[in-house]
């Protein structure tokens, strides 16, 4: 079976070879023919088969050596046409000059020099066309029963290059397109009309009997996607959607990769402009270590660090299981990247010394941390302030001993007011960074004075589909039928996409230091989104709708808040050179301040929940403790 494979394309090459070497005879016969309006006179006629005996083994070498007939005809294009315009004209020019260089003594009419080049590419450029031509409507016309028809929304160029790759499909026939832009109604676009407005699809979806629909807007304003998606939702169409915008620029995915509308669509957020300059800079031939390598945050962080080329990524995390699943995703899409996978927890100084003594790494990415509220609000609440703040202050104190250039924290919204332990946590984690910043002598001998570590913070709000939020848990609810679970009919949160907020922490690391330093980073979370209206939108993409799945309000859990905020009451923000990111500005502790905070961590053993929210009132002022039993009111949604 294998020989049968590797002899048929041998048989297809020698077929396109024997083709062009006819179509050369028979491109200067018709010369000729031209010439003397078809009366060839006699002594000619004897050239003619003199001239054939140099001519088509020249231009036969000519289209071997161009590599002519590595192609499918079936996938004729512009570029085979462009290839074989190039292999006609170098013949053009290499035919007259070896008859002249060997004074061969044949009669050559100088009109056929001209006509057989261009006769030559007619035929092998024409044959081409016809046969692809005729190969895809045979292949169309014997599919027609199995493709499904299919109606475009949008008339960009987006949707125009989807038309012609979904031409090439077995799966979809494009039967329309429908647009937002009324100066196109009527128009055809690559053999397609342009059927009506977006608000007709209904009556396009009746009309032509279509049962799926392609969203191919990817640049459009959010509003405009997602009121598409309400109108299938509508109708019952599950809709789908070409890649994102930046996905296609990059040349990650093309046009025909359609999926599912994911959330991501309807963010309706613009693509992250980079300053490569910097990144590269700060990344390419460099050491990198992330810690949490294996969670949601730090493996989007491995996946951006890893395309800038560095030296060496040291991917750095306690849970086996996420460690192995980076690692296997990294060996097979950068394989020629080396990287360490190491097992570890940032709690454990000697760990880290070992780490950084073998591998010395430039710059660390601290994404470690528990981060799931309810969970470290019960229970936990010792092990989440030694995990998220102690482990900071170790690794980050290995930094300064080690030279570390660039220390970027990973922090979240929920630190600015915190009302729960993992906000207040990381708050504590974002002072200890800014006390290790500050160039104050002091009595505390594990903290360096003057370090030349830059330290650098990062908030930002959620991130879609990470682990532990909201989304996975929807999804679950809706794949068991419902009911969706919201605590609260007006809670809100700011939403990014992973890839965003990955692509933000890296450009944030990558800025120059200020006067001062320490400086905590605010992303451009957008506007926050109403979590019943996320909700809603997940039962949409889904292809249901809000009958078939119940929303229940079960009232705010402990510690949660309303609504995220991302600076506090005594922060001010300023601009950066960044469009979506700014800098805050609060006063940092000093020195004495993390001696005070180390010798209370010393002297304690593990402390009740109580215990703990008692005391971070006392180092971060700013915390609003909450009770530590709470009885959620189970409310079913209304609207």
């Amino acid at each position: 079976m294998s020989r049968i494979i590797a002899i048929k394309p041998r048989v297809r090459s020698f077929i396109a070879f024997a083709h062009d070497f006819l179509a050369v005879v028979i491109a200067w016969w018709l010369a000729y023919l031209f010439r003397f309006n078809f009366e060839i006179p006699g002594e000619y006629q004897q050239s003619f088969k003199h001239i054939l005996l140099w001519v088509v083994p020249l231009q036969a070498g000519i289209f071997y050596s161009f590599g002519l007939y590595r192609g499918l005809w079936r996938y004729a294009s512009l570029p085979d046409l462009k290839q074989i315009f190039l292999t006609v004209a170098l013949g053009a020019i290499t035919v007259p000059f070896v008859l002249y260089m060997l004074q061969l003594p044949v009669l050559v009419p100088r009109a056929a020099l001209f006509l057989a080049p261009l006769l030559l590419m007619l035929i092998m450029g024409g044959s081409r066309i016809v046969y692809r031509s005729w190969k895809e409507q045979r292949l169309y016309s014997l599919d027609d029963a199995k493709r499904q028809p299919v109606i475009v929304l949008g008339s960009g160029s987006t949707a125009v290059s989807l038309v012609k790759e979904l031409e090439r499909s077995r799966d979809w026939h494009v039967a329309g397109l429908l647009t937002d832009n009324p100066n196109k109604l009527g128009t055809h676009l690559h053999g397609v009309r342009v059927l009506g407005m977006i608000d007709d699809l209904v009556e396009w979806v009746e009309k032509l009997s279509v049962g799926h629909v392609i969203i191919a807007m990817p640049s459009a304003p959010q509003a405009l996607r997602r009121h598409a998606l309400e109108i299938c939702a509508r109708i019952g169409i599950k809709p789908m959607t070409v890649p994102s915008y930046v996905d296609l620029v990059s040349g990650r995915m093309t046009v025909s990769q359609i999926r599912n509308v994911e959330l991501d669509d309807l963010l309706g957020r613009a693509p992250v402009v980079l300053d490569m300059e910097g990144l590269h800079e700060l990344l390419s031939g460099k050491v990198i270590l992330v810690t949490g390598a294996g969670g949601s945050i730090g493996s989007e962080l491995c996946r951006q660090i890893l395309s800038f080329n560095p030296k060496l990524l040291v991917m750095l995390e306690l849970n086996e299981y996420a460690l192995y699943t980076i690692a296997e995703e990294c060996h097979a899409s950068f394989p020629e990247i080396p990287a360490a996978f190491l097992i570890g927890d940032v709690k454990d100084s000697a760990r880290l010394d070992q780490i950084f003594d073998q591998y010395r790494p430039v710059a660390v990415f601290h994404a470690a941390a528990y981060k799931h509220v309810p969970l470290m609000e019960h229970a936990n609440s010792w092990q989440a302030l030694k995990n998220n703040v102690l482990g900071t202050y170790y690794l980050a104190q290995t930094a300064i001993k080690y030279g570390i250039e660039k220390f970027v924290l990973i922090s979240t919204d929920k630190a600015v007011n915190p009302t729960n332990i993992m906000g207040a946590s990381k708050r504590l984690a974002e002072m200890v960074c800014q006390a290790f910043q500050q160039s104050v002598e002091n009595d505390c001998q594990q903290v360096a004075a003057t370090p030349r570590t830059d330290f650098v913070i990062v908030r930002f709000g959620n991130v879609l589909g990470s682990t532990g939020s909201v989304i996975p848990k929807f999804r679950e609810q809706i794949a068991r039928g419902g009911p969706i679970t919201v605590t609260h009919p007006a809670i809100s949160r700011y939403f990014m996409s992973l890839q965003e907020a990955a692509q933000l922490v890296l450009q944030a690391g990558a800025m120059h230091r200020t006067t001062t330093g320490g400086e905590i980073f605010i992303m451009d979370m957008g506007d926050p989104v109403k979590i019943v209206d996320l909700a809603k939108d997940m039962i949409r993409l889904s292809g249901l709708n809000e009958s078939d799945i119940e929303i229940i309000f079960t009232g705010l859990r402990p510690g949660e808040k309303l609504h995220e905020e991302l600076a506090g009451d005594n922060e001010s923000t300023l601009p950066t050179p960044h469009e979506k990111l700014r800098i805050t500005h609060s006063c940092p502790p000093d020195g004495q301040w993390m001696c005070s905070l180390l010798e209370w961590f010393s002297v304690q053993q593990a402390l009740s929940d109580d215990a703990v929210k008692m005391t971070l009132t006392t180092w971060v002022p700013e915390y609003l403790a909450q009770p530590s039993h709470h009885q959620p009111v189970v409310e079913k949604d209304t609207g």
